[in-house]
């Protein structure tokens, strides 16, 4: 079986295939917080409840932080949206995940995947209400 069959195949897990779908989600947030620059506030996308409410919400800012995370300007970033620097690392942290978890689901025996599965679930279950908990207290 040739590498372009094996992932094929791999695709075919549901665990690979939403690690996938996951990755792929996140760098496309990446790339939109690379491309629209902070310089220019052209970002497409507007917060609602600032819009509706005028007064901000937890979130508002984050788009900001984001691209200027990604340019190194970590402080002004932080400026932007307090938690931005947080939830910019959940993202990184789930994106290195979502790759390492795939490749060692793809290399284990079956009766060994489900702890990993757990784990996995655990862990991202762990760093996202550490990451979140500020916007889940605002929710609430």
């Amino acid at each position: 079986m040739n590498l372009a069959d094996k992932i094929r195949v791999s695709l075919r897990e549901p665990y690979i295939f939403i690690n996938t779908v996951f990755a792929g989600v996140i760098l496309m947030v990446f790339l939109y917080s690379i491309i629209f620059s902070p310089e220019k506030n052209s970002y497409p996308l507007v917060c609602i409840h600032e819009k509706l409410t005028g007064e901000p919400c937890v979130s508002c800012g984050l788009s900001h932080s984001f691209s200027l995370i990604l340019r190194g300007r970590v402080a002004e970033a932080q400026r932007w949206n307090i938690y931005g620097l947080r939830v910019f690392l959940f993202f990184a942290a789930q994106l290195v995940m979502r790759i390492y978890f795939s490749v060692l689901y793809a290399g284990l025996l079956p009766g060994i995947r489900r702890n990993l599965i757990l784990y996995d679930i655990s862990g991202s279950l762990i760093i996202f209400l550490l990451s979140f908990s500020q916007f889940l207290r605002w929710i609430v």
